[in-house]
Formats: structure tokens, sequence, C-alpha cells
């Protein structure tokens, strides 16, 4: 602004060229005879052209109506607009330029016509003196200087230094004319007199006075150079400087076929020809069936008492594989049985030698650690976002903690203020007096919390843990940071209550706190506002509060309308095993005490969400812990499914005698021995646990366990003790038909697990470590204490004793013959044949169908995980995630961390950095400024500033050892923005992709610059990168992790079915579908692809495993010889074990679930658990055994111990 010193008057002066209107400072007299002042020879020509080059016209022939003293003063007033205006140098010569004009033109009464004079006494002299003049200007170089300096900004605030230049209007509603009317104003205290700018368009002259001609000089365009060599303003500060860019490259379209989703039509088209497949063999194979001549049969009974057709088979047709079938199911049911036999006859020295084992791998329990912290939960340790966190951390500290309220009064009405600076402002609300001073007393409230601290053995308060930016080595509470409306009055209530009358342009009026806030809203860094309070708009601990961080709600930055109040307390944030982590945590749940008992005051005027940085911890372990006993009651609905399927129910005299509530207690219980000693095994060599293996671990083992237990059970039930066979015979004999089978699914579970920990996400491999050993342990204790246990069952039963009451008999007899239940015959009988009926076995169309479309769904799964969803219902946290996504107007901050490798020192290593002028086009800022919401932070910039000579900053330590010196960036370096406001997982996702994607950009172009190292490198660190990084690879990862775990049921299924490969790849076939269902359905029921599914669609490969691999054996093994039949008894046998033991012991235990109040239970194990059981048991009893009665292998098992 001109700071132009009062102008002693030349009364008479005419409006010609080459005379004075006024001269010299007060003490001069212009007037020599009444004669008009010629202007005098400028005799420093070096100092005019410093100040104001336009004027120079070489030596001894540049005339100026100015002295030596008004030019000083001059040079003095424009270095106050210099400094903010000094990025763009031909903006500063335009502004320059008019002040220039008006106080030194030689021609100064063609554009200035003075207005008023008054006496001025002066050195004991009064004298007349100009205290206000009209200065006119053609609209040409009015606007060609204003739109040089419009884009103008402020690094530090990422604001335009125009909206410190135009008053009440901001940088918003600035034009040329607001802007040289704030600039002529006395009474904004920058001008020392008034000067009425009358901006005349080109072509009209209608009232203009005689003999005044606009001044029309020519100003510099922002992208041009000065005359002293300036150089054109940066990009950032001039559109006109940007490089022309080629347009951004279209994102590719959608892919279609035919203008539809082309991923629909290809499914449509493999249904097609899948059909047309399915149906062509149909034909073939009804073709050459009808060829073949009837051949002689020969019927008998089995032992089932089902006829079976026989035929005379030749050696030759017995193939190498159906050879090796047989002699490795031969080996293993000869082991087994022996085996069995052995554990039956030693029950009790098993039972305590199996216990002993348990309890030696559990007492590793004393070590468990539990993993909640969510960042060593989600992020592998080796993950370029935890590598980046770690390094950031290391040398910055890490992102402070952040404990935050976001208040509104929606049922106030707002008013209109007719502010004299700033004009009508309309006034939410929300934003009135009696709220301000009432947040003011709520801040006050936390502000002063105390704390008897353990860990510091003494009172602990804000200031031991709070964010301290300017004193953070003994910070007292107001250097605490914590930004608030309240801030901009200094958090003092005579601040708020401060008024004062104020003249502005003749008129005189009240101002108060609306017209400071209106002032400190736009200008946050302000340090004086422009209203008669001269009150500071900095915030009591010597930072600005921007706008952002103080209000929300609000359009176009009209503030005042905010519908939010946001409040903010930032406290250090420490390593946990730092002390004072655990005080700051103490801090933090004190601050959530005064806020919910503020929330349940009847008498507060706001409405408000909260959060504290522990609050996600703290609900995630509350609704753990509140929804433990819905566990416990799912377990205990599947301990009672199992103690009654299990029984036999010949008698209701025997009901006691033949009920299986032991058996089905100690199948609970080997469950729960597995799951104890997986857990107390990796806890003795110090792999931690999470509430996710907590949670899901017994849930899949008892899946597993209880199917086995029924095959194993139903086996020994349906089976007739043979004459002379002892009890233990007939229970290794069982075991030795059911234990292949149950080592088919346990090793195949077990190794898809093992093979799953090569996942690098650390909830996953830990998880697929404990669920792969519990199930191997489920298995060895299933062949051990639970055949221990059946024996003493056994020989209870046998003796006709009580199950609870054992010393109680009774005297019905148990009958000699095979005890097939209700389900058994019921397959057997209606079931299975009307499954494996010509016509109904069509049915498999409708899973060639849901495989078509759940192809096309898959394609179209969300992926992620919106952490609302980590929440309970009701949970304050969910009220607090709807607040922060439709009150807050920015998103997470986000630094572009430099690396060592860089020099700094070099003008070419600057201009890499920075967006003033000379910088280059495509720095480092001027990229990061085209990506992010608020431009980047460039203290390179600010370093700029201060050589320049009309800049006052400087860079020093202002603490500790090297308090100051200059600060060095020689080892890494920070730019801080901010994104745009993020909801939902897939913007955050998308952000921090985009993050990388530009600071690869930067990166490259930097390690051209000459100095830096190869390894040189930029990098994006956001707070939420540890948690979102997993979903930009977690499709490709998922992929390969149930790639592995499908693996192992092939080659196991073919191993121990001795090399069947048809058998083995019908087995897969069913699973992947499965697998694939399942996902096509989790698009349909809205459930998110992430962490916590995958490690659902692991548990489905296991779960399906169970359902699917007991059925494939049986029909391989089966003594019919076609496949229809072959598919009839393995429906029957094992398809009613496999329904009881996996289907109905799982359903019950699932739909409790849904009663859980956490939002991931209810999404990810109910919804996802009913969905993988509901097709786990569609594919296994409906799918498969038609499939196998279609492309089943033709078996020749009961000949060939004959050839």
């Amino acid at each position: 602004m001109t700071a132009l010193s009062l102008l002693q008057v030349f009364s008479e002066a005419t409006p010609e060229p080459g005379f004075c209107g006024f001269y010299e400072e007060c003490g001069r007299n212009p007037t020599v005879g009444g004669i008009p002042l010629i202007p005098p020879i400028f005799s420093k020509n070096m100092f005019l052209l410093q100040v104001c080059p336009m004027m120079d016209q070489g030596e001894n022939n540049t005339y100026a109506c100015c002295s030596m003293k008004q030019l000083q003063s001059l040079d003095r007033s424009l270095t106050l607009s210099k400094a903010v205006l000094v990025r763009c140098p031909s903006c500063v010569e335009n502004f320059a330029h008019l002040h220039c004009i008006n106080t030194c033109s030689p021609n100064q009464t063609q554009s200035v016509k003075v207005t008023k004079v008054m006496n001025v006494t002066y050195l004991g002299t009064t004298r007349e003196a100009v205290v206000a003049y009209q200065s006119y200007l053609s609209s040409t170089f009015a606007n060609a200087a204003f739109q040089s300096c419009k884009n103008v900004r402020i690094p530090a605030t990422g604001g335009f230094a125009i909206s410190t230049m135009c008053g009440r209007y901001g940088a918003k509603l600035c034009t040329a004319q607001r802007w040289y009317d704030f600039q002529g104003d006395s009474s904004n205290g920058l001008a020392p007199l008034d000067i009425d700018f009358q901006i005349i368009k080109d072509s009209d002259v209608e009232g203009l006075p005689d003999d005044v001609i606009p001044y029309n000089g020519r100003a510099l365009r922002c992208n041009e150079t000065t005359p002293l060599g300036g150089e054109v303003c940066s990009c950032q500060d001039c559109q006109e400087s940007c490089p022309s860019m080629p347009p951004l490259p279209q994102p590719p379209p959608p892919f279609s076929l035919f203008g539809i989703d082309g991923f629909f039509v290809l499914s449509i088209i493999l249904l097609c020809l899948l059909i047309l497949a399915f149906l062509l063999y149909l034909i073939v194979s009804c073709l050459m069936d009808s060829t073949k001549g009837e051949k002689k049969k020969h019927k008998s009974k089995d032992q089932n008492r089902n006829e079976v057709t026989e035929r005379i088979i030749q050696p030759s047709e017995v193939t190498c594989s159906d050879r090796n079938s047989l002699a490795a199911q031969a080996f293993m049911s000869r082991l087994f049985q022996r085996w069995g036999t052995l554990m039956a006859s030693y029950p009790l020295t098993v039972i305590l030698v199996a216990a002993v084992i348990v309890i030696a791998f559990s007492v590793g329990l004393k070590s468990i650690k539990l993993t909640t912290d969510p960042v060593e939960l989600w992020s592998a340790p080796n993950s370029r976002a935890r590598q980046e966190k770690d390094f950031h951390d290391a040398h910055f500290a890490p992102f402070f903690r952040t404990n935050q309220l976001i208040l509104t009064a929606p049922q106030r009405k707002g008013h209109i203020y007719d502010s004299l600076l700033f004009g009508k402002q309309n006034f939410s609300g929300l934003i009135s007096k009696d709220l301000i001073i009432e947040l003011l007393e709520l801040q006050e409230k936390i502000r002063k919390i105390e704390f008897w601290s353990e860990e510091l053995n003494s009172t602990a308060s804000l200031t031991d843990v709070c964010y301290a930016p300017l004193n953070p080595s003994n910070p007292s509470p107001t250097d605490c940071a914590v930004n608030s409306l309240p801030q901009y009055f200094q958090n003092s209530l005579d601040n708020i209550n401060a008024k004062v009358n104020m003249t502005e342009l003749g008129v005189t009026k009240e101002v108060d706190w609306r017209d400071h806030l209106i002032y400190c809203l736009n200008s946050p860094l302000s340090f004086k506002d422009i209203t008669d309070l001269g009150m500071s708009c900095m915030a009591d601990y010597g930072a600005p509060v921007f706008s952002f961080l103080a209000v929300g709600g609000y359009n176009d930055d009209e503030y005042t309308n905010a519908e939010a109040l946001i409040l903010t307390f930032s406290l250090n944030n420490y390593i946990r095993d730092n002390p004072k982590f655990k005080v700051a945590l103490q801090w933090e749940k004190e601050f959530l005490k005064i806020v919910q008992e503020y929330q349940r005051n009847p008498n507060a005027n706001f409405t408000f969400a909260y959060m504290a940085e522990r609050s996600l911890e703290d609900e995630i372990n509350r609704t753990t812990a509140e929804d433990i006993p819905i566990f416990m009651i799912s377990y205990a609905v599947i301990f009672v499914y199992i103690a009654v399927a299990l029984g036999e129910y010949n008698s209701w005299k025997r009901i006691l005698v033949d009920s299986k509530f032991l058996v089905g207690l100690g199948g609970i219980l080997v469950v729960g021995c597995s799951v104890l000693a997986s857990m107390g095994f990796y806890s003795w060599i110090g792999i931690p646990s999470s509430l996710v293996i907590l949670q899901v671990v017994p849930f899949l083992v008892l899946a597993v366990g209880a199917d086995n237990i029924f095959i194993f059970v139903l086996e020994y039930q349906r089976d007739v003790r043979r004459p002379g066979e002892t009890r233990e015979e007939h229970i290794g004999r069982a075991l030795g038909q059911v234990a292949p089978s149950m080592l088919l699914c346990s090793l195949s579970e077990s190794v898809c697990f093992f093979l799953g920990a090569l996942s690098t996400m650390p909830a996953v491999k830990a998880f697929a470590l404990y669920a792969a050993l519990a199930v191997l342990m489920d298995f060895v204790l299933q062949m051990t204490a639970f055949v221990a246990l059946l024996s003493l069952d056994a020989r209870r039963q046998d003796k006709n004793r009580c199950e609870i009451f054992c010393c109680a008999t009774v005297s019905t007899q148990h009958p000699n013959k095979p005890n097939e239940g209700f389900l058994l015959p019921f397959m057997r009988k209606y079931y299975a044949p009307f499954l494996l009926h010509s016509f109904t076995r069509v049915a498999m169309l409708v899973f060639i169908f849901m495989l078509c479309a759940s192809i096309f769904l898959m394609l179209n799964v969300k992926v992620g995980l919106d952490q609302e969803l980590a929440m309970p219902q009701g949970s304050y946290m969910l009220d607090y995630f709807k607040y922060l996504y439709k009150y807050f107007e920015v998103g997470v901050p986000v630094y572009f961390v430099t690396k060592r490798g860089f020099n700094f020192t070099t003008v070419e290593g600057m201009n890499a950095i920075c967006s003033s002028v000379g910088c280059d086009q495509f720095s480092m800022t001027q990229k990061i400024r085209s990506y992010l919401a608020i431009p980047a932070n460039s203290w390179v910039d600010d370093f700029i500033d201060w050589l320049n000579p009309g800049s006052k900053c400087c860079r020093l330590y202002t603490f500790g050892p090297n308090n100051g010196n200059f600060c060095p960036a020689n080892i890494s370096s920070r730019f801080m923005a901010y994104h745009t406001p993020l909801t939902n997982s897939q913007e955050f996702t998308a952000a921090l992709l985009k993050a990388r994607e530009l600071a690869s950009n930067i990166t490259k172009s930097m390690r051209n610059i000459s100095g830096t190292s190869e390894d040189f490198e930029v990098f994006p660190y956001t707070i939420t990168n540890v948690f979102y990084e997993q979903y930009l690879t977690i499709v490709p990862e998922g992929l390969f992790n149930i790639g592995l775990c499908l693996l192992p049921t092939f080659v196991v299924c073919c191993l121990l079915l001795g090399l069947d490969l048809r058998s083995g790849l019908l087995n897969l076939l069913t699973i992947i579908m499965i697998v694939m269902d399942t996902v096509g359905i989790m698009t349909l029921w809205s459930i998110d692809y992430n962490a916590v599914a995958l490690i659902n669609l692991v548990t489905a490969v296991g779960i399906s495993v169970e359902f699917v691999s007991h059925m494939t054996r049986t029909f391989a093994l089966s003594t019919r010889l076609t496949r229809v039949e072959r598919a009839k008894e393995a429906t029957a046998n094992m398809g009613s074990a496999v329904f009881a033991g996996v289907a109905m012991t799982n359903l019950p235990g699932i739909l409790v679930l849904a009663f859980a109040k956490a939002q991931l239970i209810q999404i990810f194990f109910f919804r996802l658990n009913l969905v993988i059981t509901l097709l786990g048991m569609a594919h296994g009893l409906i799918f498969l055994p038609v499939l196998l009665s279609y492309f089943g292998m033709v078996g020749l098992h009961p000949l060939v111990p004959h050839l």
C-alpha cells in the first residue's frame, strides 16, 4: 500500500503536461511567486530506477514531481506490499507503477486532481497540505494490473495474497475497483491519505474533468519479465505462465459389447456354451447307451440289502489307477483299523497322555500376546506403507493423536449482520456469541483435565502429553495446540465481548466479535485485524487456525454460514513402550468422560459427535467383549445339537443309555483342546494372536471336528458288531473305514492353511498358522483321545448304564442290528433317487447358471472396508464418522517426504522444489498443487522469501542446542498439503494410488538434478496409508492365497485316492465353484472384499473340503458299477453324515451370530459364513452327486482282488 506522507499543496495546479500537483514532504512550499512548479531533474537516478523504473528517462533527462525524501518514503511503503506480492515480480512492478506515477510523474496534474487540503503544522510552521486527491487511470491499465496480482498465493496458507488487500471482499469478490479502493482508504491504517481511484473506460469521457487524461501506461502481464530483469511469475501464481499441457488422456470407457456391459455379455456367452456342451454330452451319452446291447446281468444284494449289478470283468479292463486306488485304501484302512483297536484298548492311558500333551502345549498361553494395534494387525512390517511410516516417524515424530468434537445446533435460527467493513453477512444459528462462549467453557474444562498418573508418579495434565509445536520442551497450557473458533479470540472472554465504534467512509458504526471473526476466517494468519478492535487472529499457542479446522459445513467460503464448529485437541503420539503412551491414553479417557458428561447435560445447546484417538480400538475391544456371550451361546447351541444328534433312539427305555451327551461334550473338548494347543504353541515361539483368531479359529475347527465326529460315530452305529469281534476291534474297524476320509479332509485343510501363511498380511498369516495347527491337532486328538472316549462310552453302553447317572442300569438290551437313524433311510429311499432321477439331474443347469452369474458378480465386488463397519451398532463413533463426512471440508493431511540424497543448497535444487518466481515450472510443489485440495506448504518458498531483500522472514531453530542457527534440510524434508474429503475406503485407496503416482513422477524428475543420489526418493505419507495399502494388492494376493489353498485339496485327494485324477479334478471343481459363488453373493449382499473376507474365503475352502471330499471319496470307493448307483450310495451313506455333521452343526451356531452387536461380526461372520455353509451344502449334497453321476469314474474295485 502507498504510505505517502502528507504533501504540501500547489493550490493552482494546472492540468497540463510538465507540471506538478504537489511536491515534497511537509515543510517546503512548492510555489514560486504563484507560478506552477515545473518538475525538477531527479539527480539520484539510480535510486529512482530501483524504486520506480518506469520513470527513468536516462541521466540528466529524468524529471520527477517528487523529492528524494518522498521517494524514500514511497520505497518504505511499497516494501510492505512487496513482501506479500514478491512471488510475482510483474505484479510488484504493476502495483508500484501507479503509485510511482501518482507521486512522481512529471505530468502529475494530468492524471491527479487534488480534492482536499488542510493546514498542517510542521516544525512550528503551518502550511496547506494535500490530504485527499483523485487519481484517474484507464480500465485497461487497472484491469491488467489487477489480473497480474489476483492469483498470487501465500505459500504458508495456501490462500491468495489479494485476500489481504481487498478489505471486506476477500479474494473471491475482489475486483480491480475494490482493490484500488482499499489501497486508497486511509481508514485501513495503511494509506496515509485518501485516494479516490477513478477507473475510466477507454472510450468513456463523459463526466471526465477538462484537461484530465486518465493514466494509460502499460501494465505487465504476469507471464512477462520486468524491466529490471525480474522473471516471469510462477505457474502457481500466474495461469498464463503454466506450460501448455497436453489434454489428459480420457479414462478408458467401461468394457462393453453391443452397448451392454462386456463382462455381462461374456458371462451370457459362457453360460450358453456350457449349457450347449452339457446338452451335447447328454445327447452323445444317450446315443452311445442306445447302441450297446443288453448284457448278461446277475442281481444280488449287498450287506445293506441294496441291489447291485455285477458283470464279468476281464483283467485287461483293470487300470493302474484302480489298482493304486484300492491298494492305497486297503493300506490306510488296515493301518487305521489297527490304530483304532489299540487306542480303544487303552482308553484311560490314551486320554491321560493326550491331556498331558495338550497341557504342555497350552502352558505357552501364559506368554500369549494379543495384537490389538490395527497397524500391527493389517500392515506387514516390510510393506511399503509401513516402511514409509517408520521413516516418517523416525525423522519427524509420529503423527499427533487427534481428539475432536464436531458440534452443531440445527434448531437455531440464523441472522443477517450488516457489517461496517464487510457489508451484509449471513450468520447461521450456530455462529452466535452465546454458543461460542459455551464452546469456550467446554474447551477450557477439557484443557484443565488433571489426573494421577502411575507412570509419572505425579499429577498429569494436558501439558504432559500435548502437541506444542512452538514450545515442545516445556509447554504451558497455552502452548498446547488446540484448534477451535474461540482461538480467533485467543480464548479470551474479554476479546469476545469487545466492541468499539469505528468510522469507515464517513460512516460510524459499532464493530464487535462478528467483524473480527469475519476477518479472521478469511485471513487466519493476520496478527492484527482491520477493525479498530486491533485484535490478532492467531491462536494463543502462536499458530494460525485455518478456517477448515474451526468450522465446517459451509459452501463457497461462506464461513459465517457454517453448520458445524470443530474443536480439536492434538496430543503427541508415543510408541506403545513409552510410559507417556499410557499417560496419553489416560488423558483421552478423561477427555471422553467430560465430553460424555456434557452430552448428557440437558442444558447443553449443542448436538455433537466426538472421538478420541483411542476410540477405534476401545470400541472394537468393547464390542468384542460384549459379543463374547453371543459366541458362547453359539457354541452351546452347537454342543446341544451334537449331543442330541449323535444319540441312538431305538427305545424310550434306553434313551439315557443310548444318548451321546458325554461323547458330544468330549468332541467339543477335543476341538477346544486343539485350539488351546495351537494357541499355546505359537505363543511359545512368539507369534501373537488376535481377536480374529479367537473368533474364527474355534468356529472353523468346530465345523471340521464335528463333521469327523459324526462320520466316525455314525459309521460305528450303522455297522453291526461281527460275531467274535470285540468292542475294541469293532471300533477299530469302524475307524479303518472312515479315517482315510477324515485324513483326506484334515490334511487338505491343514496344508491349505499352512500355505495360506505365505500371505503378507499379518492378520491373515497369523490366522492361517493358528488354523493349520489347530486342524492338525484336532485330527490327532480325534484319532487318539476321541477314539478312547468312544471306547469308554461303548463300554458303558454295552453294560446298559445310563450316561449321566452311570451307576443306574436298564434291563432293555441294545438291539443287535444297525442303527441307521432317520436321515440315512430318508436319503436312501427318497432324496437320492429323486435327486439322481433322469429328469431332476438337469438341476446341474442351475449351478451352471449360478457359476456364470457369480463370475460376472465377482468382477463387481467392492474392495475395501469402511472403518465405520468395525464399530458396533449404537457406537458414538458411527455418529462421529457421519458428522466427519458431512461437515469436514478437507481430507486427511498428506506429507510429501524427501529422503536423503538431494542437494537443497544449489539454485537448481531449490528451483526443483519451490513454486516461487524463477522456479521450475514442473517443480515438486507445482505438481502437488495440481493434485491436492490445499497446496503444499513449502519451507523452500519461505526461505526464498527470506532471501528477498523485501522480505523480513528467516528459517532458524527456535529452541534446542541449535537455537538461532539456520535450519537445514539435507537429511530429509517434508511438504504438507491436504487431500480432498475422502469418505470411504475406495476413495482412500484411490487417493493413495494417485499420491504415489505423483510422488513417483516427482522422484524421477528430481533425480535428473545434478548432485542427486540415485536412491533419492519422494514418497507420500498419510496416517491412513498403512490401512488402505492392502487394497492395492488384495485381489491378486487373495487369488494367490486361495489358489495355494486349493492346490493341496487336489493333490491330497489324488494321492489318497491312488492317483485318481478324475476324482481329484471333480473335487477341485466343486470347491472352486463354492468359492466363486460365495464371492458372487458377497456382491449381492453388500459384503465388501477385504482382509476379513479373505480370511473367511480361506475358511470357505476348508469347510468346502468337508462338504465335498468325503462324498468324492465315498463315490470313488463305492462297489456299485454305474455312476448313478454309486452317486446314490454316496449321497445316502456319506451325504447324510455330512448334512448332520457339517451343515446342521454350522447353521444353528451361525444363526445365533445374527444377534451380535458388532457390524463386523454380523457381516463377515453371520452373513458370509451363512452363505458359505448354504452354498457348501447345496454343492456338496446336490451338485456334486449329479456331477459324479455324469462324469465320475466307473469303479472296478470289487473285482480287483480276484484278478
